[in-house]
């Protein structure tokens, strides 16, 4: 399963994979992410709110995060490796076209393309996360 899959799977409480302290939504389809550089045609009825779930995964670990800027701690709350391996290979994914040497700007590169991938298959994000 690609990474943006199981970031996908982790926020719509979809598959196994799903962290126990994750709040419960309701099932919606999970679009293919084969080709994940472009919207999904079946993107859920309901809009998943990104944001809310994040929030409540961030309350329930008890510790703050930077969830809404940083990949790294994205991917952390989600319970999904988040090694410069893991970040190199989800920017391959998504199309990053740019040195993943220059971990900087990849990693901002990422957080962005991962949110506008989430709103474009049926995730409600804010705004300025976009």
């Amino acid at each position: 399963m690609s990474i943006f899959g199981r970031i996908w799977d982790r926020i719509t409480g979809q598959g196994d994979t799903t962290p126990t302290n994750a709040p419960t939504t309701a099932a919606s389809p999970r679009p293919n992410f084969d080709n994940v550089t472009s919207g999904s045609a079946s993107a859920p009825a309901e809009p998943v709110d990104v944001e809310a779930i994040m929030t409540d995964l961030e309350r329930k670990s008890g510790h703050k995060s930077n969830w809404r800027v940083s990949i790294v701690d994205l991917m952390s709350l989600l319970d999904i490796p988040n090694s410069l391996a893991e970040r190199r290979e989800l920017a391959k994914e998504l199309g990053y076209t740019g040195s993943t040497d220059d971990t900087a700007t990849m990693n901002i590169w990422l957080h962005k393309q991962v949110m506008q991938k989430l709103a474009a298959n049926g995730g409600k994000v804010p705004q300025e996360l976009l």
